[in-house]
């Protein structure tokens, strides 16, 4: 932001356009504003206000007519509702009430209306000048306002042109000015961002090893926004944030609580600590989503019986575990009653972490409540000390790699000068300064009543989408041809009105309804549309902003259908139309409705679902649909229909089990044979050696083996794999010999290599 920007205001009256006296002020007003180099936007109408207001951020100062335009006591309650409405998205920005002297004096308002308006203007007395000269003021303070504490300093620095020598060595962009490739680089990205990549010699901008500075005092006021004791930026992801949290609280020989469902971070943060886990374990459905940890897993009984069943934890008995990590939200949505989850783990560990690294927006919103760590008034000096890891670039507003660390004190605290040993030995000493700066923008974005409008809007737009495609399912499916098909929803098939206690269709469900009350999205005990077991009511809680789309092939009891569309072949079909998911399984694809979505977007989506769908019916030629992929494997595709594909796919996965195997290689976890860390020096030092999947019978991996999406160990470092006819094997050797019947489609698994269509392992060496 620059202080030379021109600055910007609405006027929102009905007579703007008018020949009457009133019109002919507000035309008065302004040109005398255009005078002064203030960009004038005219709004003539309620309904336009009420729709241009919220695509206006760049807006300085708002005008609003006390009658917007007419003359009757309707228009004074319009405009006391334009002004609330205003106010519920934007709690400071300036708003101006424009009025007539004659009978129109602040007398005449409501308290709540005095409390949002900042100023009176009389339109037809008060000089144009004058008009100007009040809202440069009021604009200048607002625009003042908006800048957080680092990104301000930022700002701030960039613009005192001081020669620098220091690194970085590009010198606020004239290096790269110096050679052709350079200038392009430079041309692409803009001087600004140059000029504000700076070295930490900087001292007026503070340290983000030291946390002082605007720095520290921006990582204070996210701590504020976000509900946390203190707060840590990070600039490597929440990767290394769940590292940070593990080296603060976590060394050898510890005993650590582990969501079997976590991310490949905690896997490496147990290795390097040299600790040791203990897994809770959650439940797949039919469609292999994963569930929450069912509490029956967390209890102190249960817990306790997982360390004398460890064969690593001999000796390790009656040592109480020091910390947990917990996936919170899930990958496909699914969030906890975190209140719930720290009173049972907290009888258990001193420590609990929530990673809730796709769940930083459940703050600043109703519909979450209860159900992320850092609440308000969860602090409990006798509970358990909480950790919370959020990539505030994945679903709030941020650049990548952009991640925070927010603590919330317990029994036992954290001592702020200990922990940073550890925060400092995963953080750059040469750390993106705009990194941090959009972090300290993205808190400041999600502050007061912001916050609430831009998660509400996430939210509404994953919900009307969700009853599109549920009302799509009904008329396509109820409509002349009686055996037609479309794509299914993972969500209730009903719901229950709160005001009347009715079930309703979820298609029926007001969007008001389904935005404000939790309950519509609680996985209810006993219902068949989300397929968990074991879990109490308003235990766990699906997050609509997480939309998960089902294709035609799975039976309610998990087996596969009489015909099917496997979800590679819907993904491959959107991706060639600009349209790429967030994951999929054999049978669901997963959309994320970010803050970034628009009506435009999920409107184009279904669009191209149908499309997909005509294709289908059609039987395109697959040279029409896939022309790469035919060109690429002529001998493999050529003469295919899209259908006879997706026939052919659903076919190999119903006759080679591959759902019922992924059930089955999750169901139970594999026996641990040594320590991460032990697995990882054996890797270090080669005492390792490749092993082909279809000859890796009971041996032991020196590494995870993660299939993707969504990343989650079939097996862990230092495990067994089991019998070479077991679930885990021949569930990979399944996917070995999907990858060889279908180029073009094959599986990613982190931890496999595939040599020439084989499947290879890393396997500690026998003897």
């Amino acid at each position: 932001m620059n202080a030379e920007e021109k600055l910007s205001v609405v006027i929102i009256d009905e007579a703007v356009y008018s020949d009457t006296p009133h019109g002919s002020s507000i035309k008065r007003i302004v040109k005398g504003l255009s005078d002064f180099d203030i960009q004038v936007y005219s709004i003539a109408s309620l309904e336009d206000a009420r729709s241009a207001y919220a695509n206006l951020p760049e807006v300085d100062c708002i005008l609003i007519s006390w009658t917007l335009g007419g003359d009757r006591a309707k228009n004074n309650e319009d405009a006391k509702q334009l002004i609330h409405e205003i106010r519920e998205r934007n709690e400071n920005i300036p708003l101006f009430l424009m009025a007539e002297p004659a009978g129109e004096a602040p007398s005449a308002l409501t308290v709540d209306t005095i409390r949002e308006v900042n100023e009176y203007v009389y339109i037809m007395d008060d000089t144009p000048e004058f008009i100007a000269g009040r809202i440069i003021a009021a604009a200048n303070r607002y625009k003042a306002s908006l800048l957080p504490p680092f990104f301000g300093a930022l700002v701030a620095f960039s613009k005192d042109f001081e020669y620098s020598w220091h690194t970085p060595g590009h010198a606020g962009g004239t290096a790269f000015r110096k050679s052709p490739a350079g200038r392009l680089f430079f041309k692409f990205f803009g001087e600004q961002l140059f000029r504000s990549d700076l070295s930490i010699s900087v001292g007026e901008l503070g340290s983000l090893l030291d946390h002082s500075g605007p720095l520290g005092e921006a990582e204070r006021y996210a701590a504020k926004v976000f509900g946390a004791d203190r707060t840590y930026f990070v600039t490597n992801g929440t990767s290394t944030a769940n590292k940070i949290v593990f080296f603060g609280r976590v060394t050898m020989d510890d005993v650590v609580l582990v969501d079997r469902n976590c991310h490949k971070s905690a896997e490496h943060a147990l290795t390097m600590t040299h600790s040791l886990a203990v897994f809770m374990v959650p439940g797949r459905n039919r469609y292999g989503i994963i569930g929450p940890i069912p509490p029956d897993e967390m209890t102190p009984q249960a817990i306790s019986e997982k360390i004398k069943a460890c064969p690593l934890a001999r000796g390790f008995e009656n040592t109480k575990p020091v910390h947990a990590i917990i996936t919170n939200s899930t990958y496909d949505g699914l969030c906890y009653h975190a209140t719930q989850v720290e009173e049972l783990l907290g009888q258990s560990v001193d420590s609990i972490h929530f990673d809730e690294a796709w769940y930083g927006y459940a703050r600043f919103n109703p519909l979450y409540r209860d159900r992320f760590a850092m609440r308000d008034g969860a602090k409990n000096p006798k509970g358990p000390t909480v950790f919370a890891t959020q990539s505030t670039h994945k679903l709030l507003a941020a650049l990548s790699q952009a991640s925070m660390v927010h603590v919330r004190d317990g029994r036992v605290p954290v001592e702020h000068a200990l922990f940073n040993e550890g925060f400092m030995m995963h953080s750059s000493t040469s750390p993106l300064y705009t990194i941090m700066a959009s972090l300290d923008v993205s808190s400041k974005m999600m502050d007061g009543a912001a916050g609430r409008v831009l998660t509400n809007e996430s939210i509404e737009e994953a919900i009307r989408f969700r009853r599109t495609m549920a009302r799509v399912n009904e008329e396509v499916r109820g409509g002349k041809k009686q055996d037609d098909w479309w794509f299914g929803m993972w969500q209730p098939d009903t719901i229950t009105d709160p005001k009347t206690g009715k079930k309703l269709p979820f298609a029926e469900a007001s969007i008001e309804t389904l935005r404000d009350n939790p309950s519509c999205w609680v996985l209810h005990p006993g219902e068949k549309w989300h397929g968990f077991d074991r879990l109490p009511d308003d235990y766990c809680m699906l997050d609509p902003i997480k939309v998960t789309v089902v294709m035609p092939g799975m039976n309610d009891d998990g087996t596969p259908g009489p015909w099917g569309i496997p979800a590679a072949v819907v993904v491959k079909f959107l991706d060639t139309r600009g349209i790429v998911n967030e994951k999929s399984g054999d049978y669901i694809i997963l959309f994320l409705f970010s803050m970034g979505n628009t009506k435009g977007k999920w409107g184009t989506l279904i669009s191209e679902l149908f499309e997909f769908k005509r294709h289908y019916d059609e039987q395109s030629p697959l040279e029409e649909i896939f022309p790469d992929l035919t060109l690429a494997y002529p001998h493999r595709y050529g003469g295919m229909t899209l259908k006879s594909l997706t026939d052919e796919m659903h076919k190999f996965k119903k006759e080679h089990h591959m759902c019922e195997l992924l059930q089955q290689a999750y169901g139970e976890l594999p026996e641990p044979a040594v320590a991460y860390y032990e697995a990882y020096k054996k890797l270090v030092r080669g005492e390792v050696e490749h092993v082909p999947v279809v000859q890796a019978g009971d041996r032991i991996v020196a590494t995870g083996i993660f299939p993707y999406p969504p990343g989650i160990p079939v097996l862990a470092p230092g495990e067994r794999t089991g019998k070479q006819d077991g679930p885990i094997l021949s569930y990979l050797k399944s996917m070995q010999d999907f990858d060889q019947q279908f180029p073009g489609f094959e599986h990613d698994t982190h931890g496999v290599e595939s040599i020439k269509g084989e499947y290879m392992m890393y396997c500690l060496k026998e003897g």
